[in-house]
């Protein structure tokens, strides 16, 4: 299996991205063994989401993040149907735990990544039963879509997880 982005990038932004992703993970985790009151975070999370319940956002957001990373990162052409199935469905699993997780805030976002994950399973269908290049153009359509996505969602999360907005969208 070869994974490569579907445009390229130069060296330095893929390692931003790397670098922004392993952060926003230690961030994140790094706070859920603290119990102080009046932190920062704390006026942030004080619309009922207590320290464990926004670091637990967190740990969700970087989850889904990594996800639709991986996603957007393959190669996209004949015989990557099955890969792209596997990742689609890893990126849908992760979205229901984020939307479980955050009880309906960012519906709207939240509601046009899933929309925009549908359009890649629909594009992804038509690659695997019909491999030419105006499938695999609309694979890769679709597939920008889900990082447009996402990086409105992934910027929206910031207010309560700022270590996500330093690296909001994912590179496509």
């Amino acid at each position: 299996m070869r994974r490569t982005a579907v445009t390229s990038l130069p060296w330095w932004q893929a390692a931003a991205v790397a670098l922004g992703a392993g952060l926003l993970v230690a961030a994140c985790s790094s706070g859920s063994t603290t119990s102080g009151a009046g932190s920062a975070a704390s006026s942030a999370a004080a619309t009922s989401a207590a320290p464990s319940a926004t670091s637990a956002l967190c740990q969700d957001a970087a989850a889904l993040r990594a996800s639709i990373d991986t996603l957007t990162h393959v190669h996209v052409g004949q015989g990557m149907g099955d890969e792209i199935k596997s990742d689609l469905a890893d990126v849908k699993a992760k979205l229901a735990t984020f939307t479980a997780q955050v009880h309906g805030e960012w519906q709207s976002e939240t509601s046009a990544l899933s929309a925009s994950l549908g359009k890649v399973q629909t594009a992804v269908s038509n690659l695997t039963s019909n491999p030419s290049a105006s499938t695999v153009s609309a694979t890769v359509g679709a597939l920008r879509d889900v990082s447009a996505a996402a990086g409105s969602l992934l910027s929206a999360i910031g207010t309560k997880c700022p270590s996500v907005s330093a690296s909001a969208s994912p590179s496509m």
